[in-house]
């Protein structure tokens, strides 16, 4: 009984739990179906909502695509518009052409006709013209006796024989031209030669070379950017010619005087090792007071050799200075006292005051010292000086009177003349090359220190170029390049020379301080 109980109540557990899962389950059912309906509305609303969108979104574009559709048609109207006002253009400018074309056209046959009508009176006219002369050559024949040929034959010898005597003519004219032309280019030959001489002749007379102890100081003298070479040729007015020629340094200048100073300045420079524009200037300076020096003690050994005592101290100056000259290529202070010389020789046969003739035969030539500073004979120049500084006047006589600027009346005078010429005269005594050479060179450096405001000039490759120095106070920038164009004409004007001559004015300012 107890296990039927027990089976009783496990049934009846059973049957309840099934009634309870099964009344579970449908309340989860409707419940799911509930949530179902629910999802179902939101999601019917929420596709009505962007159909709505979707549908206003096409509304959007299809307007957006009407509005770019009306412009592009606008533009397009616009551009057919133009072309067509463009057609409208070009076909009036054709029409007008073409109406152009058709007044041509009958223009051209007007003129077609004009031309055939002119090419009928042309035959017409011919035609004419060939029957008169048919019938003047008739008459000729029957003036003149003569066929055509006759006459076609007379004719030609008479051309033959005026083309002879033309022939003959232009064959004189040609052989003279060839003769000119000769001679011409014969006189260019000898000239070429004649200066190839002399160029190198002046190139051992007028270049000094300076020895250097090594290459480096080269770049040293020309320092930088040129400063310290243009101060140097600025200062001494002597051309520096740096080459490839090893350890050495070259001075151009047709003045020994100016080359010695040059080269004093240079050795010293390069001895004291600073080389610079104010030092430069420095040591041109004290060589040139040295060699003012070096000259006066030279002319005072000249007057010992030459036995003559007494003489002015500015004399025996410039007598130094003369060492420094020449004259033919020979040495003005050498033929003085070769002149010195020869008068005692000369008055000591004739009888005559042999100390006075070898004291004018000594300072005959005294005017070269300064003919490049004062205009006129150096005769005459040296006779004023010597004047000037108490000579006797039969010493006055002898010097003015020695190239006969004035008649010599004194036995003395004709005594310095006669050993002048003794002295110069003797065989390679002398070379006329480099006098004409240097006085050239004389001329250029006068005719640029002849202007005003010019204080140092200075010729310089070998007479090519001169370089004028002037003065800032009284020349601006703008008259320089004046100067420089009035010197250059005065040069053309007044100097012959081969080639061309460069002119350059140089206008330099200088400040200078001392600080203490």
């Amino acid at each position: 009984m107890t296990v039927i109980y027990v089976l009783c109540a496990l049934l009846a557990g059973c049957a309840g739990g099934w009634i309870l899962n099964k009344i579970i389950a449908r309340k989860r059912l409707g419940d799911a179906e509930t949530l179902a309906r629910r999802i179902v509305l939101e999601a019917r609303k929420e596709a009505q909502v962007q159909k709505k969108e979707l549908i206003l979104q096409g509304r959007d574009d299809l307007l957006t695509q009407k509005r770019e559709q009306e412009s592009e048609f606008r533009d397009r109207e616009r551009e057919i518009k133009n072309r067509e006002r463009k057609l409208e253009d070009q076909s009036a400018r054709l029409d007008e052409k073409q109406e152009k074309a058709t007044a041509r056209e009958q223009e051209l046959l007007v003129q077609e006709k004009e031309l055939t009508r002119r090419e009928r009176q042309i035959e017409e006219n011919e035609g004419y013209l060939q029957t008169r002369i048919e019938e003047q050559e008739r008459k000729l024949v029957e003036i003149a006796g003569l066929t055509p040929d006759q006459a076609r034959a007379r004719l030609m010898a008479d051309v033959r024989q005026k083309s002879l005597h033309e022939a003959a003519r232009m064959a004189r004219q040609i052989e003279s031209d060839a003769k000119e032309q000769a001679d011409r280019k014969a006189k260019e030959i000898l000239c070429m030669a004649i200066q190839r001489y002399a160029g190198d002749y002046v190139g051992e007379q007028t270049v000094t070379a300076v020895s250097l102890p090594s290459e480096d100081i080269k770049g040293r003298i020309i320092g930088r950017e040129g400063r310290n070479i243009r101060s140097l040729e600025a200062a001494t007015g002597v051309d520096l010619i740096i080459d490839d020629t090893p350890e050495t340094v070259i001075l151009s200048a047709y003045s020994p005087l100016r080359r010695e100073i040059a080269k004093m300045a240079l050795e010293r420079l390069i001895q004291d090792g600073r080389i610079h524009p104010a030092r430069i200037e420095e040591m041109v300076q004290k060589c040139t007071q040295e060699m003012d020096v070096r000259v006066r003690e030279i002319g005072e050994q000249a007057t010992f050799d030459a036995g003559v005592h007494g003489i002015h101290p500015e004399l025996v100056h410039l007598l130094g200075q003369l060492r420094y000259r020449t004259s033919f290529t020979q040495n003005v202070l050498q033929h003085s006292l070769e002149v010195s010389a020869l008068c005692g020789l000369m008055a000591a046969e004739l009888g005559l005051d042999e100390k006075k003739a070898k004291r004018a035969g000594l300072l005959h030539d005294i005017g070269k010292a300064l003919d490049h500073e004062i205009e006129g004979p150096h005769a005459t120049i040296g006779a004023d000086v010597a004047k000037k500084y108490n000579e006797s006047k039969e010493i006055v006589h002898a010097i003015a009177a020695h190239h006969e600027d004035v008649r010599p009346s004194t036995a003395l005078a004709v005594l310095v003349q006669a050993a002048d010429s003794i002295s110069g005269a003797r065989p390679g005594a002398r070379k006329e090359l480099l006098e004409n050479y240097v006085k050239r060179l004389e001329n250029l450096e006068a005719i640029a220190t002849s202007f005003e405001g010019v204080s140092k000039a200075y010729a310089i490759q070998a007479g090519r170029e001169v370089r004028a120095m002037v003065n800032v106070d009284t020349v601006d920038d703008d008259m320089t390049y004046v100067l420089c164009k009035q010197i250059s004409e005065k040069i053309e004007r007044e100097l012959t020379y081969p080639g061309q001559i460069r002119v350059t004015v140089i206008r330099e300012r200088r400040a200078v301080g001392c600080a203490k």
